[in-house]
């Protein structure tokens, strides 16, 4: 039961919501403690949130995911727990949540609850319908990590620069097209749709829409980097320097989708491909030198 009930909530896709962790790395408060305090309880709630509404997709997806090769072992879609039980999930899950955010301040609790509720009804939205129109399902997507971000700032009374919220927008909505190839791929070789939406791409658009976002996504964060605000905050005229790691990591991610046809699941790639994990590191250890140590 409780394995069954993981594989339902999905603890590992709470690597998503590591994004309310931005506005304080980027803030210069990485190393405050009430400020690490204040973010890891937004991060809790915004994961029991994320785990209660894969509890409703689950519930939603039923028909559709026992019809799919890999999404028929999905614990609702197997017969492994209930929709009912899908139901008492999906609420306590939720339920402790709000409860989690009791722990905030007055003064931030407000406004990072409103980001979570917004994000959880928009996210309910997706899930019931607006998955189901082309484009859009990919920039809901992408717009829950600006909301996870915004939380995030909220939480910690940070403000955010309009850089962070388009790169942030942009970045996950280049991984959203790349998950979109899969189906794609998916599609062609057994010809049925996995989403109903997924006979609205096909290769050529989804290969131009992820060059676009990627190219876009880098010449922003290379704007970011020299943009005379930034350079002044960090006292470094060196940031551009970590564009390197951006655009490796943005490489290996098309070699990853175009090449091994394996975009299905970015939190899989994240976890499991050793060479994106490197870049990801070093982008981190150097940009924490230059903020913090230099």
């Amino acid at each position: 039961m409780i394995k069954n009930i993981l594989r339902l909530t999905r603890p590992k896709q709470w690597i998503k919501n590591f994004f309310v962790f931005i506005p304080m790395f980027f803030g210069g408060e990485l190393f405050d403690l009430h400020s690490i305090w204040l973010a890891t309880i937004t991060f809790v709630a915004f994961s029991l949130t994320a785990s209660s509404i894969y509890c409703y997709n689950d519930i939603v997806d039923v028909d559709a995911d026992r019809c799919h090769p890999v999404k028929c072992l999905r614990p609702i879609a197997s017969g492994d727990l209930s929709i009912r039980m899908g139901y008492i999930l999906m609420a306590v899950c939720f339920l402790l949540s709000m409860a989690v955010l009791l722990a905030l301040p007055p003064e931030v609790m407000s406004p990072v609850m409103a980001v979570i509720v917004f994000y959880y009804v928009l996210n309910l939205s997706y899930c019931s319908k607006l998955k189901q129109f082309a484009i859009l399902d990919v920039c809901i997507v992408a717009f829950g990590f600006v909301l996870r971000i915004l939380a995030g700032g909220f939480a910690c009374e940070l403000p955010l620069s309009s850089w962070i919220v388009i790169m942030t927008f942009l970045l996950t909505l280049f991984m959203s097209f790349a998950k979109r190839r899969d189906d794609v791929l998916r599609m062609n070789e057994t010809g049925e749709a996995p989403r109903k939406n997924t006979v609205r791409y096909n290769l050529t658009f989804i290969n131009q829409a992820i060059t676009i976002t990627a190219s876009v996504t880098l010449v922003c964060y290379i704007m970011y980097c020299v943009s005379p605000e930034v350079v002044e905050r960090f006292q470094t005229p060196y940031l551009y320097l970590t564009f390197v790691f951006v655009l490796l990591g943005l490489l290996r991610y098309i070699q990853i989708a175009v090449v091994d046809k394996k975009s299905g699941d970015p939190t899989k790639v994240i976890l499991k491909d050793h060479f994106s994990q490197v870049i990801v590191i070093a982008w981190i250890l150097t940009f924490l030198l230059m903020i913090y140590v230099i």
